[in-house]
C-alpha cells in the first residue's frame, strides 16, 4: 500500500511528507507528525547549534521500539537543495555529510525519522574546509545506581575547576540518563582540547575517587560518574541541544540553568518532554544563546 503523503511549503521549499500519523513513541503515542511539528517549532535555536556542523543522524523509521541505525552519508534521494560536504575519513572515498543550515533541511530529516541529531565540536567553512574546534565538551555518564543527580554534582566541580582557568561552562541534559557541559573556546585543535579535557577529568577523578572516574572501564563505573573527555576527538560527535532522543518516551537534550543543576533532587526534575521545551524557550529563550561570545583561549 502506498504511503499517504502530504505536500507542504516550508520556507519556500516544497516538501513531500509521509506517514504523519505513524507512531514513533508507542508508550505515549507521539507520532512522526508531532516529531516534525516539534522540530519546526524550535528550529531557530536548534539551527544555531547545527549550522556549519556536519551531522550524524540516528534514525528510527519504525519507531523507538524497533532497531535504529546511525547514518553519516547523505541518503539516496537527498534533494539537491540540501547542503552536503565531502569529508575524507579513514583513507576511504570519504563521507558526504548533510549540513543543516535551514528549516527545510531540518523538516526533511524529521520526515526521515532522524530523531537524534549528533554534531562534532568543530565547524566547516563556506567551501567545506574543516575548522578547529570551538567547543570543549564534557559528557557526564552515570554508572547505576548513580543518576543525573550525581552528574550535577560533578558538573558543579567541573565548573569550579574551569573557572579557575578563566573558562565558563554551560550545562544541558543528555536527554537520556546523563548530562553534558559545553565550554566555548577560541578555535583550538581537537588534540589540544582532548588533552586539556583529559587532564581535568583525571585530576578530578583522583580528588573525588568516590564519585568520579575518567576511564572507560565499565567495572570501575558502578555508582560513579564517568567524565567522558574523549568526545573532544574531532572524529566524535555529541547529541545536539534540543535534539530528541530515542528513549521510550519522547525526551529532549535540554539546556539548563545553573540554578536547576544545583536545586535538582530527583532525576525526574531534569526530564523534559518536547512540549515542555517549547514552553521553556518561549519563557526563557535559548539558555545557550551567546555562549560563543564567552570563548577564551584554551589554557596551556
Amino acid at each position: 500500500m502506498a504511503e499517504p503523503k502530504v505536500r507542504v511549503d516550508v520556507a519556500g521549499t516544497t516538501l513531500s511528507l509521509s506517514n504523519l500519523d505513524k507512531v514513533m513513541y508507542p508508550e505515549t503515542g507521539f507520532t512522526k507528525g508531532e516529531v516534525i511539528d516539534y522540530y519546526a517549532s524550535i528550529a531557530d535555536p536548534l539551527l544555531a547549534h547545527l549550522r556549519d556542523r556536519i551531522l550524524t543522524r540516528k534514525r528510527w523509521p519504525d519507531g523507538v521500539e524497533a532497531t535504529p541505525f546511525f547514518e553519516k552519508n547523505a541518503p539516496r534521494g537527498t534533494p539537491d537543495w540540501v547542503r552536503t560536504v565531502l569529508i575524507e575519513e579513514h583513507g576511504d572515498d570519504g563521507v558526504e555529510y548533510v549540513v543543516v543550515d535551514d528549516l527545510p533541511t531540518l523538516v526533511w530529516l524529521a520526515n526521515l525519522a532522524a530523531l537524534e541529531l549528533h554534531v562534532p565540536q568543530w565547524t566547516i567553512g563556506p567551501r567545506g574546509g574543516i575548522r578547529d574546534s570551538d567547543l570543549l565538551v564534557f559528557d557526564l555518564d552515570p554508572g547505576p545506581p548513580a543518576t543525573i543527580i550525581e552528574c550535577c554534582r560533578v558538573a558543579r566541580l567541573l565548573r569550579e575547576r574551569l573557572a579557575d582557568d578563566g573558562m565558563e561552562a554551560w550545562p544541558k541534559t543528555s536527554g537520556n540518563k546523563g548530562a553534558q557541559l559545553y565550554v566555548p573556546m577560541r578555535p583550538t585543535s581537537g588534540e589540544r582540547a582532548s588533552q586539556y579535557a583529559k587532564r581535568l577529568a583525571a585530576d578530578l577523578s583522583r580528588e573525588y575517587g568516590d564519585l568520579i572516574v575518567a576511564t572507560m572501564a565499565k567495572q570501575q563505573r558502578r555508582g560513579k560518574v564517568y567524565i567522558d573527555w574523549s568526545q573532544n576527538n574531532p572524529a566524535k560527535t555529541t547529541i545536539a541541544p534540543y535534539s530528541l532522543r530515542g528513549t521510550a518516551r519522547p525526551q529532549v537534550s535540554t539546556p539548563l540553568t545553573w540554578e536547576e543543576v544545583e536545586s535538582a533532587r530527583s532525576p525526574a526534575d531534569l526530564v523534559f518532554a518536547p512540549d515542555t521545551v517549547v514552553t521553556r524557550l518561549a519563557d526563557h529563550g535559548d539558555l545557550l544563546a551567546g555562549m560563543h561570545e564567552a570563548a577564551v583561549p584554551l589554557p596551556h
